[in-house]
């Protein structure tokens, strides 16, 4: 009997996630049924969340300053969290050398990135606001043209990227792989319920329709999003726009924190009133963060409680599996889930642990 429930958990654990990926990859062929126009140019605020990035700052503001847009229409804020290594002051000092016109903003305490990001809000001027982390890179010159195109599209209201880590391959660039097919499937779908600190663009008359950024949980850039599909507006992660992300050191605790965030994000949007045609990437996507991680070890206790060699067979083909990279990323994110939620019972973290970044770092 304890092997038949772990065939089953393991064949739901397994099945749902394939199943919905490959009904999602549909969902690619459709036409993007938007209009945009080339030719517009809205006034952009670009806003870099910033808490002790010294080491960072500058090669974030030079990224961004190789960006092909009018310099009328470009407006960049740093809201710095309290820093305690002088990153403000790097970042006028960036400033002043190139000549260039920045806004820096000084919290008195840090209480969290929605916090900081709110503050900003007031103080932004563009009809468009994005928000970037400051430990990823914008490749592509042009991204901030193509986020104008994409929101000149009345239903669309809110862009984010796909994305790749730093330094190439690993778990990380496997998992990203899986990741990144289905954000766009889903924003062709109508709209991705997951978005990312590297680009998060919206439209500032809608995010001050919602209120702003969520302070009450962690995931400010997804949740603000889904507040914003909820709404009847497109927020979509189009093939065009691709972002790099630093890998921390200690990246076990990066991931763990950024499940914790994505678990709180779907565990409130749960209670949302969304749109029908939205309703399945956001359900779906709330089961794969929520419920099914908890399977897998379900599984493997019942293996454990049958005893006997099939049940020992079973459970080391189950570790022999982790050789292969696509796998061991999937029971690493599992893990990571898991973790998360245990974590959230006793804090929300929103004001985190620094992680040192590293454009090298790989995982395997």
């Amino acid at each position: 009997m304890y092997i038949t429930v772990a065939l089953l958990l393991s064949a739901v654990h397994f099945g749902v996630p394939l199943a919905y990926y490959a009904y999602a990859r549909r969902w690619l062929k459709k036409p993007w049924d938007v209009k945009t126009r080339e030719g517009y140019v809205p006034q952009i605020t670009v806003v870099v969340p910033t808490y002790n990035e010294a080491h960072l700052i500058e090669a974030k503001l030079d990224d961004l300053a190789r960006q092909v847009y009018p310099l009328e229409k470009f407006q960049i804020i740093v809201v710095d969290s309290a820093s305690t290594d002088g990153t403000p002051e790097r970042a006028e000092e960036w400033a002043k050398r190139r000549g260039a016109s920045i806004k820096v903003l000084r919290e008195e305490a840090r209480r969290g990135k929605a916090h900081a990001l709110n503050y900003a809000l007031k103080h932004a001027s563009g009809e468009i606001v994005v928000i970037t982390d400051v430990d990823s890179l914008w490749p592509d010159p042009l991204t901030l043209k193509r986020v104008a195109k994409w929101l000149s599209d009345p239903t669309v209201a809110a862009v984010t990227c796909l994305k790749k880590p730093a330094g190439g391959g690993g778990v990380e660039a496997a998992y990203r792989d899986y990741y990144n097919v289905l954000r766009l499937a889903e924003s062709k779908m109508w709209a991705t319920p997951i978005f990312h600190g590297e680009l998060a663009a919206f439209k500032k008359e809608l995010l001050e329709k919602i209120g702003g950024f969520p302070a009450h949980l962690g995931a400010d850039d997804s949740h603000t999003a889904v507040l914003i599909a909820a709404s009847g507006y497109r927020a979509i992660a189009p093939e065009d726009l691709h972002c790099v992300e630093l890998v921390p050191r200690q990246y076990w605790r990066w991931r763990v924190r950024r499940a914790q965030h994505l678990v709180q994000h779907f565990a409130a949007s749960l209670r949302l009133k969304t749109p029908r045609r939205f309703k399945l990437p956001l359900y779906a996507e709330a089961y794969l963060h929520l419920v099914n991680p908890w399977l897998l070890p379900g599984a493997a206790t019942s293996l454990a409680a049958s005893g006997g060699l099939p049940a020992l067979a079973l459970l080391g083909a189950g570790l022999a599996a982790l050789l292969y990279k696509p796998y061991r990323a999937w029971v690493a994110m599992q893990l990571y889930l898991m973790a998360g939620a245990v974590r959230n019972l006793w804090t929300r973290d929103l004001a985190w642990r620094k992680e040192e970044k590293t454009a090298t770092a790989s995982r395997r």
